[in-house]
């Protein structure tokens, strides 16, 4: 039997990229998926065709995340798909702008916090309301949450606010059988990141004992783990998919 069998998943942010990645591995694992996307409906479109094409079952479903009761309406259009169950969630869905902090403004920082926080709350809040025991909710954090960047103080501020919503929600969606763990990728290989960012990607790869940049698919295996039941009796993590940078000395 696979991992996901029966179950049926709500990703955000699943028009491409990470999303795409974890769409298709819960697929592959046999879920139903809600595709969520906010205005790239045709790239998700295409990831719900091909979870489809892996004889799951897939559903296009768009929202503005940082509407808090948008979330709440995404989470019931999944579930009522569902024939009334979700079983699993991935808040997938986030910003990466880059400003230094010195010049950002108060606008800039809440567009970050609002998209990669404030909806990771209201989504978890929702789909605890309609999930039975045994359901599994996984943020998608960063390793930017514990090793920040050059103009990335919004995001990676965000993200370590994202690891401890988890352990909270953890700790009180813990005795309704409701899991909540996190995974914070390392750099993940993407259409032109090579061309944009040589020297990126070159430290990057110098870095990772494991030698070469992540993919997508790396995050969705991570993802399928934490929904799984093997992983039944692990809640308030975070687990770290980044080939190993994290684990290099700093000196």
């Amino acid at each position: 039997m696979r991992l996901l069998e029966g179950q049926v998943a709500l990703v955000t942010g699943a028009g491409g990229g990470i999303g795409r990645g974890i769409a298709v591995r819960f697929a592959e694992e046999g879920a139903a998926v809600a595709v969520h996307c906010r205005t790239a409906v045709a790239a998700a479109r295409e990831v719900a065709s091909a979870v489809r094409d892996l004889g799951a079952r897939a559903v296009v479903l768009q929202a503005d995340l940082t509407d808090e009761g948008a979330c709440h309406r995404l989470v019931g259009e999944a579930a009522e798909w569902g024939g009334g169950r979700l079983t699993a969630l991935v808040n997938n869905a986030g910003v990466q702008p880059t400003r230094a902090l010195p010049g950002m403004t108060a606008a800039e920082w809440r567009a970050v916090v609002d998209t990669n926080l404030t909806s990771v709350f209201a989504c978890t809040q929702a789909a605890a309301e309609v999930m039975q025991p045994g359901g599994s909710i996984t943020h998608i954090a960063s390793v930017e949450a514990s090793h920040p960047a050059p103009d990335h103080a919004h995001y990676s501020a965000s993200k370590a606010a994202v690891v401890m919503h988890a352990r909270a929600a953890a700790l009180e969606y813990g005795p309704l059988g409701i899991r909540v763990n996190t995974v914070s990728p390392g750099l993940i290989d993407r259409d032109g990141l090579e061309e944009a960012w040589p020297e990126g990607v070159r430290r990057w790869r110098a870095a990772a004992p494991l030698g070469r940049l992540g993919r997508p698919e790396d995050v969705g295996d991570a993802c399928v783990f934490l929904a799984s039941p093997l992983a039944s009796w692990v809640t308030g993590q975070d687990l770290v998919v980044d080939g190993g940078v994290s684990a290099r000395p700093t000196w």
